[in-house]
Parts: structure tokens; sequence; C-alpha cells
């Protein structure tokens, strides 16, 4: 047999979890370090507001210490850190009784994107960026979430069925409307 040693394997994030219930302090800071800017990212953009996002995002994860004790895998890890997250958001328009409006520039359509390597082109993608948020941003806050968490999260529709608490075909049909808006509000 081989003396050598095989390079080690990284741990997936629900072999974390079962280390850090059992005491395992640096699994959470795998963990942490795996997920935190993908979730900050999230949370950001649902809320547009990076002081209430900061807040949101620690709140996140004072849930998840609080909680990894009980966690069980009966989902995967980033369902329920993003189904936490949802739940959160959920609580904070609750409490402020407040849908995020569309920003006054919402409607603002981007030009046609020009070489990125010229001042000019810089402009333009910033500009085409612009014009993507701002699409983003006029998008009903269901729908919002849905393409946030399958583009930038690269979820699945089931996942993210889970995450929001609404079925597959629901999620389906939200990403579909989402898309079908983006892509009118970006080609004009």
């Amino acid at each position: 047999m081989d003396d050598v040693a095989s390079p080690r394997a990284v741990p997936g994030d629900d072999a974390l979890m079962r280390a850090w219930s059992a005491g395992d302090v640096a699994a959470f800071d795998v963990l942490y370090g795996r997920h935190r800017d993908k979730l900050y990212r999230f949370l950001v953009r649902q809320l547009r507001n990076r002081a209430l996002a900061d807040d949101i995002f620690q709140d996140v994860w004072q849930r998840v210490i609080a909680a990894h004790a009980d966690w069980t895998p009966e989902a995967m890890f980033t369902t329920w850190l993003y189904r936490i997250a949802h739940n959160r958001l959920a609580d904070h328009w609750r409490a402020t009784r407040h849908r995020p409006s569309a920003p006054d520039d919402a409607d603002l359509r981007t030009a046609q994107i020009e070489d990125p390597h010229t001042p000019e082109g810089l402009t333009a993608a910033l500009d085409a960026q612009r014009g993507l948020q701002a699409a983003l941003d006029a998008l009903p806050a269901e729908q919002r979430e849905v393409v946030l968490l399958r583009l930038e999260q690269e979820l699945t529709l089931e996942e993210i069925a889970e995450i929001t608490g609404t079925g597959r075909e629901t999620v389906k049909s939200r990403l579909r409307y989402a898309m079908d808006k983006l892509r009118a509000t970006m080609n004009p």
C-alpha cells in the first residue's frame, strides 16, 4: 500500500455543522468564511441599505449560532441559512410595515455597451450595471429575492422554495416574471 498521504478533502457544510455541533469552533469559522460574502450581498440587495443589512447580517449569524446545536441535516446548510435570512427579512418588513419602493431613477435605460477597455466603454459598463441594479430594485420584493437566490447564490428552485416557504411552481413563476421584466427593462 502506498504511504503517500492523499490531499485532505475540503469538508462540506453538513460535515462542518456536525463538527461545530460537536464542539469544533474552527468549523464555524470555515462556514462563516464560506458564506458571509454571498449572504451579505444578498441582504444589501434586498434592503438597499448597508447599515440595515449590517444589522440583519449580524442577527442572522446570531440566530445560526443560537440554533446550531439543534441543527439536523434535513436540508442543505445554505438552504437553512437563507431560510433564516428570509425569515429575518420578513420580520423586518412586518415590523416596519414597509416594502422597499423602487428608486426614482428605476426607469432609466442603459445605452448600448461600448468597448469596455475605453473610458467610454467603462462608463457604459458602469451605466449598464446601474441599470441592472435599478431594474432589480424595481422588481417586487418576492421576485427580486428569487432572482438573487437563483442567479447570485446559484440555488435550485427546490432550495429557493424551501427558503421562501412557497411551492416550487410559485418560485418558477416568480423567476419567469422577474426575468421577463428584467429583459424588458434592459432591452427596451
